[in-house]
């Protein structure tokens, strides 16, 4: 009889392991669920950019408060842009948060969520050219833009019309010297990053052209995948406009209305 009891006793114990291993596990794969790795760019102020060493940036700042108020972790991994889009799509990153215009030849490859900043192209030239004021002005000029960015898209698609040159380049900080070093006519890249340029370096010597093919920047993740990450950025998102954080987010960088 003891011997029969001492077995319960044992199957029971083993049960019990087994239970806890098996909600043990379960709560590993949550977790392991829950930690997202997310693609940045490496310089694109005022959305992401290395102040006294550490990361800063709207994008920098909206991820962490949607991360905190929809309860996961993530670590990111800062590349150029060119980079990002192929990286998402290699499953090599959770999703990306760069900047990344929302576009239709995109969402072949990729899931958007709810645009959570409105932009455009932003033309730029220095302040002694005087020849260049609007889009009829770029015939046989030599333009900068960021090489994977909308600036070198809209290049691209009107080459021929305007018979333009195109310089390619890593960085939006490389675009900028190049027009200001008379290297190229004229640079296009992302609106807020020109705008914000000309408002931090009084000094540079350029000026804002106009605002080419307005657009929403767009959270992405691989399209069929990452379903429940999108999910979690759109709620978040939705959260942070309606209790005034968003806002406070975007001023911390540039001036709202």
């Amino acid at each position: 009889m003891k011997k029969y009891i001492l077995a319960l006793m044992l199957l029971m114990v083993i049960i019990s392991l087994v239970a806890c291993s098996s909600k043990e596990g379960k709560n590993a794969e949550k977790a392991s669920k829950d930690h997202y790795v997310i693609a940045m760019d490496i310089n694109m102020a005022p959305f992401e950019f290395k102040e006294n060493d550490e990361w800063v940036g709207i994008d920098v700042d909206l991820l962490a408060a949607i991360a905190d108020m929809e309860g996961f972790t993530y670590e990111t991994k800062h590349m150029n842009f060119n980079g990002i889009i192929p990286a998402v799509q290699a499953g090599q990153v959770d999703g990306a948060l760069a900047a990344m215009f929302i576009k239709e030849e995109r969402k072949e490859t990729l899931d958007f969520s709810k645009g959570y900043f409105e932009s455009g192209i932003g033309a730029f030239t220095t302040e002694v050219n005087t020849e260049i004021n609007d889009e009829t002005n770029f015939k046989d000029k030599i333009v900068a833009v960021k090489k994977g960015e909308s600036g070198a898209a809209y290049a691209e698609k009107n080459k021929d019309e305007f018979n333009l040159e195109i310089r390619y380049f890593d960085d939006a900080t490389a675009v900028f010297q190049e027009v200001a070093n008379g290297g190229a006519n004229f640079g296009l890249l992302d609106y807020p990053i020109v705008a914000y340029r000309l408002t931090v370096d009084k000094e540079s010597g350029l000026r804002m052209i106009n605002i080419l093919e307005k657009m929403d920047y767009g959270f992405a993740v691989k399209k069929g995948k990452n379903a429940e990450l999108l999910e979690k950025f759109n709620s978040g998102l939705e959260k942070l406009m309606e209790n005034g954080k968003y806002d406070e987010i975007i001023s911390k960088y540039i001036s709202i209305n």
